[in-house]
């Protein structure tokens, strides 16, 4: 019998967002979704968030920011991710943030953004569907 490697997801809330209920819920989600997660906690830097994923053997990073820095915040993730050569995490994003900001963090890499509304099973169901 062969055993299937779980997707690993780190879950992390970069910059200064103190507010993290709806990032455990849905890391409690992913979990019960069969998935392993690592949780960073709050405050990360963009730096630490991708140390983290790379020490971690992640195959998602999965950010959510509620302060309204994601334009500069992701970008960056993915800036750093480029630097050091990693192009195999998916990475998403999800809190509040403007449908008008959606284009740029896409554009900067990011796969896909979860707002408001959001069902656990939809993001779920994006990352078992988007995970090489």
């Amino acid at each position: 019998m062969v055993k299937e490697k779980k997707i690993r997801v780190l879950a992390a809330k970069p910059g200064l967002d103190g507010h993290d209920r709806g990032v455990k819920v849905v890391a409690r989600a992913l979990m019960d979704g069969g998935m392993e997660v690592v949780y960073t906690g709050l405050r990360q830097t963009p730096s630490q968030i991708v140390e983290s994923a790379i020490q971690e053997d992640v195959d998602v990073i999965a950010m959510s920011i509620l302060s309204g820095a994601h334009d500069y915040l992701f970008p960056k993730v993915m800036e750093l991710l480029g630097e050091k050569g990693v192009d195999d995490i998916l990475v998403i994003g999800g809190g509040i943030i403007p449908d008008e900001d959606i284009p740029a963090l896409k554009e900067a890499g990011i796969a896909d953004v979860f707002g408001p509304g959001t069902t656990t099973t939809q993001i779920i169901d994006y990352i078992r569907g988007n995970v090489n």
